[in-house]
């Protein structure tokens, strides 16, 4: 028998129509927040040259906002162009819902090839931070999985997010 490899979820996405109503349903229905807002983010390219969708180095113009809700990471993306892209690839114009989980990788190029042994479609290869895949998991799991290299400057991050969340009171500039 195999061993069963652990690789928990840090992070739940969701493709949205409007990031800041959506940033503040998340506040008031759960409590999540304050949400850190990356409007029109670009892959910064990496020494490797490496951004890829399905073979194109064209990006889509997306903005994101992140969170925690307890331990858990929210993300929320929403699409401003008609591009092909990982989100447009599960939901039509004007359809919104649940898109990927997130798993943090010390080994990630183990990871990364595991997963494409198992047979998983690699949709997306960039850098954000660290070496970033996603693959297309509908079939197997009903959604996206984005690896993400784990390392010192991607944890200190995080960690300021969390202490944003932990010692928030609730009301005080809920989008930053």
């Amino acid at each position: 028998m195999q061993k069963v490899l652990n690789r928990p979820v840090f992070q739940y996405a969701y493709f949205v129509n409007d990031i800041d109503t959506a940033c503040m349903n998340w506040i008031k229905l759960f409590g999540a927040g304050p949400f850190f807002r990356v409007p029109h983010h670009t892959v910064k390219v990496d020494p490797r040259g490496r951004f890829s969708y399905r073979g194109e180095a064209d990006e889509s113009d997306v903005s994101y906002a992140f969170a925690y809700c307890g331990p858990v990471q929210i993300q929320l993306i929403q699409q401003h162009d008609d591009k092909a892209s990982i989100y447009t690839e599960m939901y039509g114009k004007g359809q919104e819902g649940f898109h990927h989980v997130g798993i943090l990788s010390a080994e990630f190029e183990r990871d990364r090839d595991d997963f494409i042994a198992q047979g998983l479609d690699l949709a997306v290869e960039m850098w954000a931070v660290a070496d970033v895949v996603y693959f297309n998991a509908v079939k197997q799991i009903g959604c996206f999985v984005e690896i993400h290299g784990d390392n010192e400057d991607i944890r200190e991050v995080f960690k300021r997010w969390k202490h944003a969340h932990d010692t928030w009171d609730g009301v005080t500039d809920p989008l930053r």
